[in-house]
């Protein structure tokens, strides 16, 4: 007996309903010839549910499955029920090819189910429509694509590369209608995917912040020997029907990141379109401490909303690289005590202080406390020690043990212009990270390397 993929999504909130209309849809589709599998039904029946008043219990529902699972024929259900019953559908993909191949899909199910249809074939604005019927357009995304249309039904096809800037033109497309819904599909974003409309809206339903939306999907939930047979039938509802352990197996390759994510439909935490990848950083990582040569070099970086102060510290290493760890983060409000304690008994060569909320006190405690002058870089400097810090990343010059909070910042940020001669900085993807924690270690880091030896004074007679 041939054994099948797991049915059930792995992960899924779905609204309580009591009707669907989904069967009508299936019937509908296997009029053509072709067989609904019964994953394929059961999460039709959630997308398609509606309420006592027979609107629609999910006005916004999105699904992720691995790759070759038959995801679209869902959607071909979906849109062949909105034609029979006069719906106005616009059908988006990331790329031409995408669209083109979505309408070569419905009309080929129409053709099947001999259905007269009205047809333009002209890829990246294909259209179907039926005389007595509803009509669905295709098209390839855009920034402001779909304005000043309106339509009932709006599919997010390839919904890993949905952008900001296309949902700010698309999501009001379908407000006019009386019974709007918008249907999002795709796989996990790799390396490549630009998109963070589709996860920022998994994250949403899962954390239950949309009421009225639904989500399901088919996935690990952590990173698995990609030879785990088990987790590829967990994660594939279609293996043993669409295709098999033999065609699996030959997906296999030296990118072990890139199969869980396309095969095994694991979300990765970070972004990934991060100026710094997770990759790039972890090459970096050493699991013991390296032999640690001469002084400390610290950076200490007030936060541009002055809320915050971070502290790191570099430190060159036996084999000639910099080893880099961040000391802490701490609200301003709690003094600069712990900052100057550190300094104190701490064996530091250079301090380097940046943040003007900040720095200035700081230089005076310091003063006060007998201790060495900081350094106070300049627009010019800082921009050299982000330089320098890029390019210690890709020369594999900077160590680190890979502290969790540090290795957070870094794998989510993008870079700031600076200045009007190409000079660049970082920031934060996100509002509630504060780059305050990766800026102290790029300053201990240039304080480090370019330090110069000390020359030994000699005296002639």
């Amino acid at each position: 007996m041939t054994r099948l993929g797991n049915p059930r999504p792995t992960r899924s909130v779905i609204l309580p309903y009591e009707k669907s209309k989904a069967q009508e849809a299936v019937d509908f589709y296997e009029k053509s010839g072709r067989k609904a599998q019964q994953w394929q039904k059961d999460l039709l029946k959630d997308i398609m549910a509606v309420n006592d008043d027979g609107l629609w219990t999910h006005t916004k529902f999105g699904y992720s499955l691995p790759r070759r699972n038959g995801k679209n024929e869902l959607v071909v259900m979906r849109e062949f029920w909105g034609l029979k019953n006069g719906e106005e559908i616009m059908h988006t993909a990331h790329r031409i090819s995408a669209s083109h191949s979505a309408w070569e899909k419905l009309c080929y199910v129409l053709d099947k189910a001999k259905i007269e249809y009205r047809s333009i074939r002209a890829k990246g604005q294909e259209l179907i429509e039926l005389e007595d019927g509803g009509r669905v357009q295709f098209r390839t995304r855009t920034s402001n694509g779909g304005l000043g249309e309106g339509v009932d039904l709006m599919i997010i096809d390839e919904a890993q590369e949905y952008t900001d800037d296309q949902e700010s033109s698309l999501k009001y497309v379908v407000s006019s209608s009386h019974n709007p819904q918008t249907i999002l599909l795709g796989t996990p974003p790799t390396a490549v995917s630009a998109g963070t409309v589709f996860p920022n809206f998994r994250k949403a339903v899962l954390n239950g912040d949309k009421p009225d939306n639904g989500w399901a999907e088919w996935g690990v939930t952590e990173k698995k020997d990609v030879h785990d047979v088990e987790s590829w039938y967990l994660t594939n509802p279609s293996l043993g029907t669409i295709f098999t352990e033999r065609s699996i197996r030959d997906e296999i390759g030296p990118d072990t990141d890139d199969f869980n994510i396309q095969r095994l439909g694991l979300w990765i935490s970070y972004n990934q379109k991060s100026a710094i990848s997770s990759q790039d950083w972890e090459t970096l990582q050493v699991k013991r401490l390296p032999k640690l040569v001469g002084k400390l070099y610290v950076g200490i970086k007030f936060g541009n909303d002055g809320a915050n102060v971070a502290m790191s510290i570099a430190v060159k290493t036996a084999t000639g690289k910099v080893f880099i760890e961040s000391i802490d983060c701490r609200s301003v409000r709690s003094g600069n005590q712990w900052l100057l304690s550190f300094l104190k008994e701490a064996n530091v060569e250079k301090v380097v202080i940046d943040g003007a909320s900040g720095q200035g006190l700081l230089e005076r405690e310091m003063k006060d406390a007998r201790l060495h002058p900081p350094i106070l870089p300049t627009v010019k400097e800082i921009i050299h020690a982000n330089a320098d810090w890029e390019q210690g990343i890709y020369q594999g010059t900077i160590q680190h043990k890979g502290q969790p909070s540090l290795v957070q910042i870094v794998t989510n940020c993008e870079k700031r212009n600076i200045g009007s001669s190409g000079g660049f900085g970082y920031k934060s993807q996100f509002d509630d990270m504060d780059i305050s924690l990766m800026d102290s270690c790029i300053l201990a880091y240039w304080a480090c390397v370019e330090s110069k030896p000390a020359k030994k004074q000699k005296v002639w007679y």
